[in-house]
């Protein structure tokens, strides 16, 4: 059997996902693209549940670059101390502050390769803000859209680089942005990491995955 969806297939299930996911997009809380920059970063390896938790403090009290400048690192690890590797995140995140400031005038860079200059700003990062607070097409490859789409057979992709280069060959471009949100509500709503709820699933006829299994 195949490992990989055809093309046909794909664009099946891309339209399938717009059927079932019409209103998917970025979950995590903010007002602003400075505010998406800061949560997105806080959610590295945390939940975006975690993460709106401790924003809605944080972008309370320090809403914007200049605010969040009056903080030190302590002062923030003890506001974002319920998510995980707080203290590197709280260095990592004043760090970036500064540099805003300093190299971007206070500005929110709009080019990836601005974006990665900035501490604790990686690919999937960058690749959100781009596509969340700018508008770009961009596929940010987080844990959720690395397993979902692999496990459809979209791409086969052994990590989250070469999945997302794959991703870019395999989609439309106009599709990239609404694809990384419908296949991250996919894999928190149906296709879990551990019991994926496959018979309910509305796209398993067209699931590699499935498929394998029901030959067994």
């Amino acid at each position: 059997m195949k490992d990989l969806l055809s093309d046909k297939e794909v664009s099946t299930v891309i339209s399938l996902l717009e059927e079932i996911y019409p209103f998917a997009n970025c979950e995590l809380n903010h007002r602003s693209p400075f505010q998406l920059l800061i949560a997105v970063v806080l959610s590295a390896q945390t939940t975006d549940i975690r993460v709106n938790e401790v924003t809605e403090e944080l972008f309370r009290q320090y809403p914007d670059l200049d605010a969040m400048l009056e903080l030190d690192e302590e002062r923030l690890s003890v506001i974002i101390r319920k998510i995980g590797m707080y203290r590197t995140k709280s260095k990592n995140v004043m760090a970036l502050c500064r540099k805003l400031k300093n190299d971007f005038g206070g500005n929110i860079p709009e080019t990836f390769a601005e974006l990665v200059t900035l501490p604790g700003v990686g690919r999937k990062t960058a690749n959100v803000v781009l596509s969340n607070a700018f508008g770009q097409q961009a596929i940010a490859v987080d844990t959720h859209v690395f397993r979902v789409s692999n496990r459809i057979g979209i791409v086969s992709g052994s990590d989250p680089l070469k999945t997302e280069l794959a991703l870019m060959q395999r989609l439309p471009k106009e599709k990239w942005t609404a694809m990384h949100h419908m296949l991250i509500w996919h894999g928190r709503r149906q296709c879990f990491a551990r019991n994926p709820q496959c018979a309910s699933c509305g796209i398993n006829d067209f699931c590699m995955m499935f498929r394998k299994a029901a030959v067994k």
